[in-house]
């Protein structure tokens, strides 16, 4: 860090966060007169129960909730088409995300969309879309049930070319939630398999955080703290999950997401083309490689690495202990070690390749990533 710079450090939104926060939905939408919410979600949670007591309470109190949850699990431009239609034909006054990160970058899409109508990708942040989203968005809440992505409190939504597979990424500090409802009781019920892709993927976040090259010591603090709790909680939330160990991921998945405002890098760009080419899902594509990304970080960051294996308390203050850790963390939540065991193929690696080198995390990975670099890892991860 250079001290004869000026810097900018911005923070997220207000949190409601412990067991239970959920059920103050109802009054804080009548507190602030909004009676006409689009609720989005995915079609699993709109089947689950909790997600059912929330529009039957919002009922009790007068509010009519309109449900929309056709999308799919990596979320492409028409999703977000098709819900604002829902939006504008329902005449509805604010949006809810529910869910995890597809349902909640949806519904953080759509609340861009509505007063935003030119081609959605007009308003890329990697284009200089952002100076576009000049307009207001509608009263936008969120409220995660998932430990993993930290889209609640995020100001971006990741969004897929129907055609090209290629994400987009869609940024405006407007379209932070006005509020966040963290409730772990909404995870509790969470399959072992999502809580361990989407615990590796709070993971993640906090790591890459860490590492990427852009100065900001406060995210640097949180991301460490983030990586101290997933330590102490991820592997029983798996497998003995109980109340503590949830709320411990859920606080540690919001913290990444804070924590990777610095930027992310290596492993999200090879996460990345996973789900957009064979669809596989975000949290597992990064757990699978992110003992690949970190072991390349590692040369010229040793003593970043000194930080994160102190951090775990690890032995041996080394960064390949902490990929020995990470190799060993995965076993013991069922992740395996190797891309061809979640579906990938020889004949995908230049592909990725290809989509790898476009994305846009690795820019502000700590050591530059070529194609061939990208090739060599999906090759040694495979």
């Amino acid at each position: 860090m250079k001290f004869d710079k000026i810097y900018q450090y911005n923070f997220p939104t207000t949190i409601r966060f412990g067991a239970g926060s959920s059920n103050e939905l109802g009054d804080y939408l009548a507190k602030n007169n909004l009676s006409r919410p689009l609720l989005v979600t995915d079609a699993n949670i709109a089947q689950l129960d909790f997600f059912k007591y929330i529009v039957n309470d919002l009922k009790k109190k007068n509010i009519s909730a309109e449900i929309f949850f056709d999308l799919h699990k990596n979320p492409v431009k028409s999703d977000v088409y098709k819900g604002t239609d829902v939006y504008d034909n329902n005449q509805r006054d604010s949006i809810i995300g529910i869910g995890g990160g597809a349902a909640l970058d949806v519904a953080r899409a759509i609340a861009l969309r509505i007063n935003h109508r030119e081609d959605l990708f007009k308003y890329d942040d990697l284009i200089g879309g952002d100076v576009y989203v000049t307009n207001d968005v509608p009263h936008f809440i969120t409220i995660p049930t998932t430990a993993g992505t930290g889209s609640e409190v995020g100001r971006s939504a990741i969004i897929a070319d129907d055609g090209t597979h290629q994400k987009r990424i869609l940024f405006s500090p407007k379209l932070l939630a006005k509020i966040v409802f963290a409730d772990p009781l909404l995870t509790m019920e969470l399959p072992a398999f999502i809580t361990a892709a989407t615990g590796m993927d709070a993971l993640t976040h906090n790591m890459e955080a860490f590492l990427a090259k852009m100065p900001h010591p406060l995210c640097e603090g949180i991301a460490l703290e983030g990586i101290s709790l997933i330590n102490e909680s991820l592997v029983k939330a798996v497998n003995k999950p109980n109340l503590e160990s949830r709320s411990k991921m859920l606080i540690a998945s919001l913290m990444g997401a804070v924590a990777f405002q610095k930027g992310l890098g290596v492993v999200h760009s090879l996460a990345h083309p996973l789900s957009s080419l064979l669809d596989t899902h975000h949290g597992l594509a990064n757990a699978v490689n992110i003992p690949y990304g970190m072991e390349f970080n590692i040369n010229g960051c040793e003593d970043k690495f000194k930080r994160i294996a102190r951090t775990l308390e690890l032995n041996e203050e080394t960064g390949q202990a902490v990929v020995k850790y990470l190799f060993d963390l995965n076993s013991k939540i069922n992740i395996p070690h190797k891309l061809r065991d979640i579906g990938v193929k020889q004949e995908h690696i230049e592909t990725l390749a290809d989509l790898a080198i476009a994305d846009f995390a690795h820019p502000n990975n700590p050591k530059p990533v070529s194609r061939e670099d990208f090739r060599n890892l999906y090759s040694k991860a495979l």
